[in-house]
């Protein structure tokens, strides 16, 4: 009596949609996107603290892991943001997470709720913003405005350092490094004051790995998705 073969798993399943893919023009329509994408990001992200530029295949196994050419929606959301129950979206465009920090300035105007779920180039912006946004380390700062005058001002009674910096429009600590001798104000003392606020910056990048990409990105939903995106990270590097 011939043994029944055991039912294939869904990581099965995968892995033979995935081993079809070299070859397979359908799996490389996205190459250029890509490419564009993370040259952007790349470019806009270049001169924060500790940024390594993003290979462009990191994002294409990351799309091939996500959907992939026999997925419906690979001609529509490659990279999966978007769809309902991913708080991803959202996040990067309208929550307090950092996403105005990681999109280029022309892409904070251009992604919108519909477009990401709607127009293939913008979901990946939007996937590979979010990625980044993930990855990104963040502090707040005094920061100079745009405004590089510096102003001077008359210590009254009653004044401190807090006090001078919020009426003038800057902070504490801006005021006390243009005026390092004024530990202890007096009346009558002038002060120099720029103006200023405490925004947050990119202070560093987590360096990235496939786990961290799991535990951040995908946020460990998917049992073998680390697994996944080995096997197409080593097929990416042996492509010619």
């Amino acid at each position: 009596m011939a043994t029944q073969a055991a039912p294939k798993s869904g990581f099965d399943k995968w892995k033979e949609g995935v081993d079809r893919a070299p070859g397979d023009a359908r799996w490389n329509i996205w190459d250029r996107e890509i490419q564009s994408a993370v040259s952007d990001f790349n470019q806009h992200l270049a001169t924060t603290p500790g940024y390594r530029p993003l290979d462009w295949r990191t994002i294409k196994a990351i799309i091939w892991v996500e959907s992939g050419a026999g997925n419906p929606e690979w001609h529509i959301k490659p990279m999966q943001i978007g769809v309902v129950g991913d708080p991803g979206m959202d996040s990067l465009l309208y929550g307090n997470e950092g996403g105005n920090l990681i999109l280029p300035p022309i892409w904070r105007e251009r992604l919108t709720t519909v477009s990401v779920r709607t127009v293939p180039a913008h979901n990946i912006r939007a996937g590979v913003g979010y990625l980044l946004m993930r990855m990104a380390e963040y502090e707040y700062r005094s920061m100079p405005t745009a405004d590089t005058t510096l102003y001077e001002v008359t210590v009254k009674p009653g004044d401190s350092l807090d006090k001078i910096a919020r009426v003038n429009g800057s902070t504490t600590e801006v005021v006390a490094r243009l005026n390092p001798a004024a530990a202890i104000l007096q009346t009558g003392q002038v002060l120099r004051v720029q103006r200023a606020s405490t925004q947050r910056v990119i202070s560093g990048w987590r360096p990235l790995s496939t786990a961290l990409i799991f535990k951040r990105y995908n946020g460990g939903r998917e049992a073998t998705y680390v697994r996944k995106l080995e096997i197409v990270l080593e097929m990416q590097r042996n492509e010619k």
